[in-house]
């Protein structure tokens, strides 16, 4: 049993909010997820030349004290790249106008303790383990502006409570997912990826899915075909909510079996597994408030 947690904010003058209201559905999932909790963030867009990565050090033995700065200064010497960079003790995110993929290439060859959260232009993500309280706190979420994000709290059932396996998952750049349910063939799943040179860094069941609709994402599907196909190929109960830079996404399994309760208003769409967690958003009284069906396809633009 997980919790998810989604925010799209349809009017500029909400972004400036989006943390400060998204926090108490975060709190509210804490009895369904009291293990790691985690959110993705989608901001204004970078540029076309630059990315950025953020990077978690609590793994490492410095853990909140991972020297950053050190870790900007090798980057430049090393590989002549600029980096500007955006710390919160274990978690940083690392802004640059280069090639990601060498970057990252880098990073996991000289502290392969570093774990590496989420690329793009748009998304900054966060995930760590504690109750989502904790991870809130730590991380200081009320402040976070942007148009939209994705969030969840873990109640692990197959898998290690570890910073790597709580949600949100990402492949490629801008593209994220979390997940209250379980899936039955992640390890079909993987062995139809891996042939295609795509690399699992977890044994969890959501990042099989994750990996599965990014792939056909880059493969030129749109989102609504590349769920029609997650339909098709990823077999068991599940609610999926996923992030993009434009747009919120969210489905159910054919039996519904996970919950899910979603609230529109002229201001805001706002999903969470338990209407708990929606009771606090402006003008909810006035909210269009529904369960959504079974094997339909959710689609939000911002």
């Amino acid at each position: 049993m997980c919790g998810i947690v989604g925010l799209l904010a349809k009017k500029p003058a909400l972004r400036e909010k989006l943390g400060e209201l998204m926090v108490p559905m975060l709190i509210g999932m804490t009895e369904r997820g009291p293990d790691s909790a985690g959110l993705a963030v989608f901001r204004d867009p970078l540029a076309e030349s630059q990315r950025k990565i953020s990077v978690y050090s609590g793994l490492t033995e410095a853990g909140a004290d991972f020297n950053w700065q050190g870790l900007v200064h090798d980057l430049k010497a090393h590989l002549g790249a600029t980096v500007e960079l955006e710390a919160k003790g274990n978690h940083a995110i690392l802004i640059m106008k280069a090639d990601p993929e060498i970057i990252k290439r880098w990073i996991k060859e000289h502290h392969p303790k570093l774990h590496l959260l989420s690329t793009g232009r748009s998304i900054e993500l966060y995930k760590d383990i504690g109750t989502p309280a904790e991870v809130a706190n730590r991380y200081n979420f009320k402040t976070l502006k942007g148009s939209h994000l994705v969030g969840h709290t873990r109640m692990a059932t197959e898998s290690a409570v570890t910073p790597d396996r709580a949600h949100p998952f990402t492949a490629g750049e801008d593209f994220c997912l979390v997940h209250n349910g379980s899936l039955s063939n992640p390890n079909g799943i993987r062995r139809m990826l891996e042939p295609r040179g795509i690399h699992f860094e977890t044994d969890n069941d959501t990042e099989a899915a994750c990996r599965f609709l990014e792939w056909r994402l880059r493969e030129g599907d749109k989102l609504e075909l590349a769920l029609q196909k997650g339909f098709e190929e990823l077999d068991g109960f599940y609610t999926f909510l996923m992030g993009t830079p434009d747009a919120l996404a969210l489905i159910r399994d054919p039996f519904a079996c996970k919950p899910a309760v979603v609230a529109e208003t002229d201001d805001y769409v706002a999903i969470a597994s338990e209407f708990r967690s929606l009771a606090h958003l402006p003008d909810i009284k006035n909210a269009n408030v529904f369960e959504p069906a079974p094997e339909e396809m959710y689609v939000w633009k911002i």
